[in-house]
């Protein structure tokens, strides 16, 4: 029996580009376009209805949803900080350790901002 496998040295790998000509470049580019762009309205529409004719309901709703996107910033900086000081203290690296704290203070800080700002108005 024959042994069919063929070693590849660093000679032999080479990376062809295939041909591509101007229309079907434009027309990629045209599709990822349009596929992006579909994506991006689909997945940041949101249901709005209207409060009626209080407009101060209407502000509350935005600052309600404002807050809410904060709140998920918040979130998301305090997971990375987390992450970070896990792995200052696998690597024994005292300035992202410093630094991972410091994410962790602004996420918590960030992730409360509603709620501080209430306290501070009254």
């Amino acid at each position: 029996m024959k042994d069919l496998s063929i070693k590849k040295t660093k000679k032999d790998s080479k990376t062809v580009k295939l041909p591509m000509t101007g229309k079907v470049k434009r027309g990629f580019m045209l599709w990822c376009a349009v596929v992006m762009t579909v994506t991006l309205l689909m997945g940041t529409t949101m249901t709005a209805f209207a409060a009626g004719n209080d407009p101060l309901q209407v502000v509350n709703n935005l600052s309600d949803f404002m807050f809410g996107l904060i709140r998920a910033v918040g979130l998301i900086l305090l997971g990375f900080g987390i992450v970070q000081v896990g792995l200052s203290l696998k690597s024994h690296d005292p300035s992202q350790r410093a630094n991972g704290f410091l994410t962790v203070a602004g996420g918590i800080i960030i992730t409360f901002a509603k709620e501080i700002l209430t306290l501070i108005t009254g």
